[in-house]
């Protein structure tokens, strides 16, 4: 099975997440979330496939999160408005995510992704 893997290459967690892909000789292709930014559509499926709220697809500790003051508008917001946000810019991202088959998953937790991926 081969995986999406959604990073950002200064990124540390994604530098993480890759070695220990690596390390565990999983096979992943590799995609900038910030030259390839997610579409409306990819964000969809992912997050029903994820099953995590929308809300966890945000990269609240990021400058452009900051900058529009997401913080204080996500609440107003209905979700069709909330994935055309994070569709335009990969930096509003959580990162990494990991695409298979049957799984999602946003951001880099190693006994989450142990259980599944391996």
């Amino acid at each position: 099975m081969k995986y999406l893997l959604l990073c950002y290459p200064r990124c540390t967690t994604c530098t993480k997440a890759r070695k220990w892909l690596d390390e565990n000789n999983i096979e992943y292709e590799e995609r900038n979330i910030k030259e390839n930014n997610p579409t409306e559509d990819e964000l969809r499926q992912w997050i029903i496939k994820s099953n995590y709220p929308i809300k966890k697809f945000f990269n609240t500790s990021g400058n452009v999160y900051k900058e529009l003051k997401l913080k204080d508008k996500l609440s107003d917001m209905n979700d069709d408005e909330k994935i055309n946000i994070l569709s335009t810019d990969g930096m509003l991202v959580k990162r990494p995510i990991i695409v298979g088959e049957k799984y999602v998953f946003v951001g880099f937790k190693e006994d989450e992704w142990k259980n599944i991926l391996e």
